[in-house]
């Protein structure tokens, strides 16, 4: 019961965190990149059920191509007629070669089409979760302009008329990157389910590779959050020394 990721779960729960991002930052870019994500997981909560069922019109019409395959095969050696007594050993030989070449070739054959279902899949899967890359990225771009030290005013007198100018106090700014920590982490959850129901050498490396992403795009953005609480913590130190 809490051996895999649940999708539906996934899917409330970035449900939430859209509420509150709009709650908070109503007609932020960011809630609507939030918004975005919420679609993503709704159509990969589908596509992953699709994932996980087996396709069987697709194995049933493989199976009757590798049946005729077979029969035709079985068929052909029934009606050759030869006597090995007769052969010399040269021809013989290129006998055992050809023989040997139609096997490989068979047996390469069954499994091209024994794996169809799974490179189908797979094709599928790595379309989205090249698209779940490009909205981590995406997350990352709305917590560049995001620097603490225009909060503190540190910077103030060396900024540039293009510099981006602090709208955000410092208890708002630490939950909007809370808010995109938190949208990163659930993309890389959104990419998992892929993993989970297609146990795929690709699409395992490709998974860990957008978990890696947003892993370390997560953790920039903490370095960030720890320096705001800092100066939450040093604002109470100071108010409660004036009292």
């Amino acid at each position: 019961m809490y051996r895999e990721l649940d999708p539906a779960k996934t899917l409330k729960t970035i449900e939430k965190l859209e509420r509150r991002i709009s709650e908070r930052f109503p007609e932020s870019s960011l809630g609507k990149v939030c918004q975005e994500l919420k679609e993503i997981a709704s159509t990969s909560q589908q596509k992953a059920e699709w994932i996980r069922k087996p396709n069987i019109p697709l194995r049933i019409g493989i199976g009757m191509v590798i049946l005729l395959g077979l029969a035709g095969l079985i068929f052909t050696f029934t009606r050759i007629n030869l006597s090995l007594g007769q052969l010399e050993i040269g021809e013989f030989a290129q006998l055992i070669e050809a023989s040997v070449n139609d096997l490989l070739l068979i047996a390469a054959g069954l499994f091209f089409l024994t794996n169809t279902e799974t490179r189908i899949k797979r094709a599928r899967a790595l379309e989205d979760l090249h698209e779940l890359r490009a909205v981590a990225h995406v997350i990352d771009m709305h917590q560049l302009t995001k620097d603490p030290s225009r909060i503190t005013g540190s910077d103030i007198g060396i900024m540039t008329p293009s510099s981006p100018r602090p709208n955000l106090s410092v208890y708002e700014l630490t939950r909007y990157l809370d808010y995109c920590s938190e949208m990163l982490s659930l993309t890389g959850k959104i990419a998992a389910l892929y993993a989970q129901y297609l146990p795929d050498a690709l699409i395992l490396d490709t998974v860990n590779d957008i978990e890696t992403l947003t892993t370390g795009l997560s953790r920039k953005i903490w370095q960030k959050i720890i320096i705001l609480q800092r100066l939450i913590a040093k604002e109470e130190e100071n108010n409660s020394l004036k009292f």
